[in-house]
């Protein structure tokens, strides 16, 4: 694995899905406890910092009157209906545990929906950069990260999905996308075996 040509990808990050006083924050508690996956994340962040892995935060924001939503449905009209990301507000601000990490994470706005990809620049930075794998941690496994890591695939990158890294809306849920769903297009594996993979010395 060439550090040169990986990047993670970081999904929802924020405070209306991490921080306890989010207003996503119990959609997915259970799962965030249970896989430490806070812990991992800055785990793995302390390390990819000592390499040239492009690290990558994609945020998802809207607008006070949430009018990129107009015909939202699913979770998107929960988003909407509980006012979560909405622009220059706490909830949608990145959480705590990622501030040490700023200046080493290029923020890529314009998210709206589930796949990163989409009203992003996201995929003409990866190109410009000679990125062909990327490896996708945060929330929610069902959406937003499957969303993405098909698309990503469809593109041609190598996918890897970081299942302690990773929030979901149950347990049982992050289990399964992890043993049953991610493994059709992605390798899943946790961030201490990327990190061995990784900084295997060419």
């Amino acid at each position: 694995m060439d550090p040169s040509k990986t990047a993670l990808i970081l999904i929802g990050y924020q405070n209306d899905y991490f921080s306890p006083d989010g207003v996503l924050y119990s959609v997915i508690e259970a799962s965030t406890k249970s896989n430490q996956v806070l812990e991992n994340t800055v785990h793995l962040l302390s390390e990819l910092v000592k390499t040239p892995t492009l690290m990558v935060a994609t945020p998802i924001f809207f607008t006070p009157n949430y009018d990129e939503l107009t015909e939202a449905v699913g979770i998107l009209k929960t988003i909407k209906e509980v006012r979560a990301f909405q622009a220059n507000t706490a909830g949608a601000a990145t959480i705590e545990q990622l501030k040490p990490f700023e200046e080493n994470i290029l923020e890529v706005p314009g998210k709206r929906g589930f796949n990163a990809f989409i009203n992003t620049n996201l995929d003409n930075i990866l190109r410009k950069r000679g990125i062909n794998h990327i490896m996708l941690a945060g929330a929610v496994a069902s959406v937003c990260i499957d969303s993405t890591g098909r698309y990503a695939h469809e593109r041609g990158y190598q996918v890897s999905i970081l299942r302690d890294c990773l929030s979901a809306r149950t347990i049982f849920e992050q289990e399964f996308y992890c043993d049953t769903i991610f493994p059709l297009y992605a390798d899943v594996i946790d961030h201490n075996t990327l990190l061995e993979n990784l900084l295997v010395p060419a």
